[in-house]
């Protein structure tokens, strides 16, 4: 692993470290709290987060992103805000509006879907709750790898067709329901592997079902990140800051992909998210419409694509308005906050008291600097 500016010792590093529990409103990757350690360096401030079921060397990249941003800063910028995605877990259809108020002006909202113990038509349910409430919204849906082809590709043309219903307020019985409006966004991460990805994507092309296939974690979590690209298993990437090692390398990673990327968070704090949008912020602009399910490939209409200085729009809206999820973060409410959809490029700090009130101590405080000490090693 390359080498990243950071503390003089192990022992400095530990030092500046703060361990909090943030308390979530919804159950999201099967967690209700959620734990992070905050770095505090000379740069500004840094979160490691990798989730406790990641080995080290694999939580070393996190650890890395914190020690970047902490001690490095942000890459420079080229916009001041970023749009950003609402996120519907795999919720009732019925609770779905009051998620999406937590959203406000987003006009992207990526829904949950394939949860174990549901079924097909309960995602159908929340897509359409989506659309009841936000009739203009661009619909992205993630399936976090767990679906076969066979039922991705059934899956995936249910939804696209669900979605391109122009009216979903229509009662059933009153006539032909037209297709003519815009269809699904992407489909992220349908399967699990790089070759279920490529057989999904000529499957869907053949089958004349035009949604562009994303990688998520057949990137951010493989030894190769460009692999499922050089593949064919990919039209668009998601890509986060912290499982690829930081900003810099986001920004590196999202060039050499040369398919359009959209910047996710990985359910963190306000620290953690505003290291995101740092990242997106310094994305050349490229091209944010859909680009055909079978027909992009390296260099078309990737992140390298556009211009210098361009507006906050001209990149696909970003997964980091996950904060909304959270009861109480590490910041007052008003600060770093969604606003008509966007979130601000700017440095994050912890409030001194809310770190004290989410501080986590005892066993649970000496599993993370234990966790940190390895994963040091490991840089």
């Amino acid at each position: 692993m390359t080498s990243v500016p950071g503390p003089e010792s192990i022992d400095d590093l530990l030092a500046r470290v703060h361990v909090v529990a943030l308390p979530m409103r919804v159950r999201f990757r099967g967690i209700t709290e959620r734990e992070v350690a905050l770095v505090e360096g000379p740069a500004g401030w840094g979160e490691f987060g990798a989730f406790p079921e990641y080995d080290d060397p694999e939580a070393a990249h996190w650890l890395r992103s914190a020690l970047e941003m902490a001690w490095q800063g942000p890459p420079p910028a080229l916009r001041s805000r970023v749009a950003v995605n609402a996120t519907v877990p795999a919720v009732a259809a019925s609770e779905v509006a009051g998620i999406l108020d937590r959203f406000p002006g987003c006009t992207t909202v990526k829904v949950k879907v394939a949860e174990k113990g549901q079924q097909l038509v309960d995602d159908v349910a929340r897509v359409a709750a989506v659309l009841q409430a936000r009739p203009e919204a661009r619909i992205r849906v993630d399936a976090n790898g767990a679906w076969s082809v066979a039922e991705a590709a059934h899956a995936v043309r249910v939804l696209d067709q669900a979605v391109r219903a122009v009216d979903c307020t229509r009662a059933p019985g009153t006539g032909p329901v037209s297709l003519d409006g815009q269809g699904l966004e992407y489909v992220e991460q349908p399967c699990a592997s790089v070759e279920e990805l490529v057989q999904l994507r000529a499957r869907l092309a053949a089958d004349g079902v035009h949604v562009d296939v994303a990688a998520d974690e057949s990137i951010r979590r493989a030894e190769d990140p460009l692999r499922v690209v050089r593949a064919g298993g990919a039209d668009r990437a998601v890509v986060k800051v912290a499982p690829l090692g930081g900003p810099r390398r986001l920004l590196a990673v999202a060039s050499e992909l040369g398919i359009p990327v959209t910047v996710s968070s990985a359910l963190d704090s306000a620290v953690g998210v505003a290291a995101g949008v740092a990242a997106a912020a310094a994305l050349p602009g490229g091209r944010s419409g859909p680009v055909g399910a079978g027909h992009s490939g390296p260099g078309d209409g990737g992140p390298g694509g556009g211009g210098t200085r361009g507006d906050d729009d001209e990149i696909p809206a970003a997964g980091l308005g996950t904060g909304g999820f959270f009861v109480e973060d590490v910041v007052e409410p008003g600060v770093f906050a969604l606003v008509d959809g966007h979130l601000p490029v700017v440095a994050v700090s912890p409030d001194p008291a809310r770190l004290d009130d989410l501080r986590v101590c005892g066993d649970r405080r000496d599993w993370w600097l234990d966790r940190i000490r390895r994963c040091h090693d490991l840089l």
